[in-house]
């Protein structure tokens, strides 16, 4: 198999403000995997949150690339990724996915079958996913879920966490007003301690919120469990569940997981933690970085399986280099192409070769 590497940069089309950070760009590291011909595609983006800048995810895509030279052909490194022996112990999840996604978007095109299929699922996904509203005020907010809502969004996430919570209810109840239809999430990216959590939540839950991501410091997973059990409201972990053993350690103890595959190292991956959520109590949520359409796709194939599909970062971008999943009218689809089922957009607009 041949191997190529290219570094893009994502420009937002507006920044992204949520309770830790401030986001307008992100670099985009596309990784290409060949064979008889046929191309396939995975993308890594860059993450000050993962510890992660261009120069980093690189390094660490190179090696992984490297590592593919030891099979002959891509479902032999496929199974190997399957088994959990693909890359050495310490790849970075976010490199893992890539790599995985390259070879399924490969494998997909070299058999004809679309990657929801080589993940076990008949019909090609096609589900609602939420729109993230960063921390803005609440007028503005108001502004962005009315045109949301106009376009067909029914799932709306709002950004909290500021230093006055009075700015996160007054935004939320803007949001509501303007979008009285939408189904709301609230997301504090883990800015509340627990006891300001258990004050606040039942305020959120009043105005109509029907889940919340990680609303506590991350890093006391033993807490959130402990929050979830009198929460008026479903409790999504996000930032204190990263793979397997996290999920296995609070499966039926929350309200849901947010599997991101940058995350937890790929398709393969999520697909052990859905399983190991079946039956439990505990919900699946697909949750995604902010990336191109080929980023977002390999989670798309697997949306079918989710409570909450959260998968709109292709969406916040001000230019996508990638098609074929679709979102701008609320619903992300898999379709039926094989493999991943994205082409590259040229600057031009045409379908680049």
């Amino acid at each position: 198999m041949r191997t190529s590497l290219r570094t893009t940069r994502l420009h937002l089309a507006e920044p992204l403000r949520i309770s830790r950070s401030v986001m307008a760009a992100r670099d985009a590291v596309w990784l290409t995997v060949g064979h008889d011909g046929v191309r396939g595609h995975g993308e890594a983006v860059t993450s000050v949150h993962y510890g992660l800048d261009t120069a980093a995810v690189q390094r660490e895509l190179a090696c992984a690339a490297g590592e593919l030279q030891r099979f002959d052909a891509p479902g032999d490194a496929l199974d190997a990724a399957r088994d959990g022996g693909l890359l050495p112990d310490g790849t970075p999840p976010i490199v893992a996915a890539a790599v995985e996604s390259a070879l399924l978007d490969l494998a997909g095109k070299l058999t004809g079958t679309p990657v929801h299929r080589l993940l076990g699922d008949e019909e090609p996904p096609a589900v609602a996913t939420a729109r993230t509203l960063g921390i803005m005020d609440a007028e503005r907010a108001a502004s962005h879920a009315r045109r949301l809502a106009e376009a067909g969004f029914t799932v709306l996430k709002v950004k909290a966490g500021t230093p006055d919570p009075l700015d996160d209810l007054d935004r939320v109840r803007a949001v509501a007003a303007a979008a009285p239809r939408a189904r709301l999430l609230l997301d504090p990216n883990g800015a509340w301690t627990p006891p300001q959590a258990r004050e606040l939540l039942p305020r959120f839950a009043e105005l109509g919120v029907e889940a919340v991501e990680q609303p506590t410091v991350p890093g006391d997973p033993e807490a959130l469990a402990r929050l979830a059990e009198r929460s008026p409201l479903p409790v999504v972990a996000d930032e204190d569940a990263a793979g397997p053993e996290d999920a296995r350690r609070l499966a039926g103890r929350v309200h849901g997981i947010n599997v991101k595959l940058a995350k937890c190292g790929g398709p393969y991956a999520a697909l052990r933690i859905a399983e190991l959520l079946d039956g439990s109590g505990t919900g699946l949520m697909l949750g995604c970085l902010t990336a191109s359409s080929l980023g977002i796709a390999p989670a798309v194939h697997l949306a079918g399986r989710a409570r909450w599909a959260d998968l709109d970062g292709h969406l916040l971008l001000a230019h996508d280099p990638w098609r074929g999943i679709g979102g701008t009218d609320g619903t992300v689809r898999a379709g039926r192409a094989p493999g991943l089922g994205v082409h590259e957009i040229s600057d031009s607009g045409a379908t680049a070769p």
